[in-house]
């Protein structure tokens, strides 16, 4: 690896002191702790853009998720710097949303205004150090430093932090007003790769564009369907052509990304990871040219994708769940489980709310859905063969 590489005998450590492991170094340790913990399962039934897809081969937060880490390790490969900790960063960046995604996020941050409100980041990272129970010896994953701070910052300095993140940080100090090290960052960007290629991908499987659609009306579409096209003359089968397209998107992105980000790893010349932090901007980055080709497909997908009626319609209902769902807990903490009921007893009574948050932000789309309909006696959502 590459001097301003995180080197995990190197690391700050963890809260709580551990022996080490004797198969695996602590990043890849980490890693592994995320990848058998509840909060990670759940991501296969949580929204990504559609909600409880009916349809088998849509993206959830699941396998979005893998995606993104995917390639976040092969570009961490790439650029020598510490493959498993872009991978657990990646895998975790997703592990804090609640049922619905930025719907339910919306509902709750609603729901919970009084005590504080709600964050998916800062949800993540209070489930990674509070929530998940796996072991007698301490509570959430006690995952290295390296890779809270990587989770808790990957988009960049925190100025504000909520609640959640804030506690966190009071906890085991994070850095917030810094640049998170180049695997963060990496693990950052292969979001963005992954969700401009994969959702142009299922709004076209799920028949709400139409792939010359896009081509026309987005410039980069448009140039890398002319070559699918143009190399695979005599190929009719758009079932082939389509994911091929969606290759080479992940590729011009990638390409951009690994150029401009070796020139800022040139002309900043780091030697410690702290360098990358303590940079002043981001070290990691798509080039000038294909950020601004990037813009015109974000505008598409938003204009004919998330804003489609089939996905729009279901927001309303979505939120209302999640609303409803908070107000009838809160006002009936028995109904809550056993293990949450004993939170929500030791909580002080102007902060209780917040534990109400934690179990509904946990709970899976068809979980959501079902338990509205058990505590209320009715739901807003269509019946699920209509979903989509």
């Amino acid at each position: 690896m590459v001097p301003h590489a995180c080197h995990p005998a190197r690391s700050r450590g963890r809260l709580h002191p551990e022996p080490p492991s004797r198969l695996r170094d602590a990043f890849a340790r980490d890693r592994d702790r995320l990848i058998h913990c509840t909060a990670f399962r759940r991501l296969r039934d949580k929204t990504q853009v559609f909600v409880a897809p009916e349809g088998d081969h849509f993206r959830v937060r699941l396998t979005h998720s893998l995606e993104v880490a995917q390639i976040a390790r092969t570009l961490a490969r790439v650029l020598a710097v510490n493959e498993d900790l872009a991978e657990v960063v990646a895998l975790a960046h997703d592990v804090g949303h609640p049922p619905f995604g930025h719907s339910g996020e919306e509902a709750l941050d609603r729901a919970m205004a009084p005590v504080g409100g709600f964050d998916h980041n800062g949800h993540a990272l209070r489930l990674l150090t509070a929530l998940e129970l796996r072991t007698p010896a301490f509570p959430g994953l006690n995952l290295s430093w390296e890779v809270l701070e990587g989770i808790a910052k990957h988009n960049g300095p925190v100025a504000a932090p909520g609640w959640a993140l804030a506690e966190a940080d009071a906890a085991f100090p994070l850095a917030l007003d810094s640049w998170p090290a180049l695997e963060a960052q990496l693990a950052a960007l292969a979001d963005d790769i992954a969700y401009n290629a994969h959702d142009l991908d299922d709004a076209v499987r799920a028949g709400l564009v139409d792939v010359e659609e896009a081509a026309a009306e987005v410039p980069l579409v448009g140039t890398l369907w002319r070559q699918v096209l143009g190399a695979w003359p005599r190929e009719t089968r758009r079932a082939l052509l389509v994911p091929q397209l969606v290759r080479e998107l992940i590729g011009a992105m990638v390409d951009s990304l690994l150029a401009e980000t070796r020139d800022r790893l040139k002309a900043l010349a780091p030697e410690f990871p702290d360098d990358i932090r303590r940079a002043g901007q981001a070290t990691a980055a798509f080039g000038p040219a294909l950020e601004a080709d990037l813009r015109p497909l974000r505008a598409f997908l938003r204009a004919r994708m998330y804003e489609a009626p089939s996905v729009q319609r279901l927001r309303g209902p979505a939120a209302t769940i999640v609303g409803e769902l908070h107000a009838a807990l809160a006002a009936a903490p028995e109904r809550l489980p056993g293990r949450w009921q004993a939170l929500h007893a030791a909580a002080p009574a102007a902060l209780a709310g917040r534990i109400v948050g934690d179990f509904v932000a946990g709970m899976t789309d068809r979980y959501a859905i079902r338990t509205h309909r058990e505590l209320t006696g009715r739901s807003p959502m269509p019946v699920e063969e209509s979903l989509f």
